[in-house]
């Protein structure tokens, strides 16, 4: 009974930990003083137009990318297996028409996980140290603890969750946080 016991105090634990973790991600608040930003990728359209929840994360990038015009921007996303297009490719062509110069952004095209966003984006701008972090809001602390793997000093901006997949991601995204706590991945 007191292996049961345990087993459960330590589930429970670990879902309350996580779960702080989640409200945790939107800090430290992008203020406009890393020199990039990183869109992290998400779903599209097979007509090439990105998902509500894509579409939150540039709406937030472009706002951002406006405000600071300094701040290079990088699209991250390859193709998955059921999209006609990169998931950066649309990224940028919707930046572009929010009115962002292409030539302020960099797409990183091959990723299909956010830490392959961070590692492959990293290896295409080796040069880059700090960088701001754009996703849903769900998804920030576990973008923020992948990079900070990869020796990146890290803040982030959150963009809405959409209310019909809040709940299901919210909670596979604690279980993913807690891989990328213990594994880096």
């Amino acid at each position: 009974m007191k292996k049961i016991f345990g087993a459960l105090s330590m589930v429970a634990a670990i879902y309350s930990l996580t779960s702080v973790a989640l409200r945790r991600g939107h800090y430290p608040k992008a203020n406009g003083v890393y020199p990039y930003v990183l869109v992290l990728g998400a779903k599209v359209q097979r007509d090439g137009t990105p998902t509500n929840a894509l579409r939150y994360r540039l709406d937030v990038a472009a706002a951002y990318a406006t405000r600071y015009p300094h701040v290079h921007v990088i699209v991250s996303g390859g193709q998955g297996f059921d999209e006609n297009h990169t998931e950066a490719s649309v990224m940028k062509r919707y930046l572009t028409k929010q009115g962002i110069d292409a030539a302020r952004i960099t797409e990183e095209d091959r990723s299909t996980s956010t830490y392959e966003n961070i590692v492959f984006t990293h290896k295409l701008l080796p040069e880059m140290t700090q960088v701001t972090i754009i996703s849903n809001d769900y998804h920030l602390e576990r973008a923020k603890v992948l990079a900070k793997w990869q020796s990146l000093k890290v803040d982030t901006l959150g963009a809405k969750t959409p209310g019909g997949i809040r709940r299901k991601v919210r909670e596979r995204e604690k279980l993913a946080i807690l891989r990328a706590w213990l594994f880096g991945r």
